[in-house]
């Protein structure tokens, strides 16, 4: 059960909550606990089967998987408002978690139990769009993801990648190992790459810092 103040907050953070009939609203106050997750904390790993799902309040989960060669991918990432679309798959069909969820900053979020989450899906149409909506949004990142894996060169997607990253400022704080485990590369493959861009003249590099100094060549070489 959570408090008036946490109903609150929850209804900021998830807005379609404003527009439930009373019946949900008193069974959502009624059935849902909040938590916290500090950063680096696994939420889920492989093999798991999870009793409850997470809806995000604050903070950031990554989701990627890890290979037989122990290189790893990243999924996607979700947050405010949000949940894990494959935490959703493992409990509408009672299977095994596929990846590993880990928190990337400190979360907090509602917790709601399985059979009580399937329960609200077959009787809530608002719940019900609420979840359809989580579902088509991811699948379309992890569709994009495939696409990028298979049919675009590794080249264009670092550089697609740190122009993403370069929105805000053209310093980036990442090692050559992260945008590895982001991409699905190897470090070795991503280092020879962002080499010859430093060769080109479109970066600078220094331990954990990529300085993009010629951003339009870095987009005419990216798959934006």
């Amino acid at each position: 059960m959570i408090t008036p103040e946490q109903f609150s907050k929850i209804t900021n953070s998830l807005p379609f909550l404003k527009h439930a009939d009373n019946q949900l609203i008193s069974e959502f106050r009624d059935s849902v606990f909040m938590t916290s997750i500090p950063a680096g904390k696994d939420v889920y790993v492989e093999g798991d089967y999870p009793d409850s799902i997470a809806l995000v309040i604050s903070g950031v989960v990554r989701v990627y998987k890890i290979g037989h060669t122990g290189r790893e991918i990243t999924l996607y990432r979700f947050g405010l408002g949000e949940s894990c679309i494959l935490t959703v798959n493992a409990i509408l069909s009672q299977k095994s978690f596929p990846a590993i969820a880990t928190a990337e900053e400190d979360i907090e979020a509602v917790m709601i139990s399985g059979d009580i989450f399937r329960d609200w899906v077959k009787r809530y149409d608002l719940w019900r769009e609420f979840v359809f909506d989580l579902l088509s949004d991811r699948l379309s990142i992890v569709m994009t993801v495939i696409d990028e894996i298979l049919f675009q060169r590794m080249d264009e997607r670092i550089a697609a990648w740190l122009v993403n990253q370069s929105t805000v400022q053209n310093v980036i704080q990442v090692t050559h190992q992260e945008i590895a485990a982001e991409l699905g590369s190897s470090r070795e493959v991503i280092s020879r790459i962002l080499e010859e861009f430093k060769q080109e003249g479109l970066i600078e590099m220094s331990r954990g810092k990529i300085n993009i100094i010629n951003r339009e060549g870095l987009e005419s070489r990216s798959v934006l």
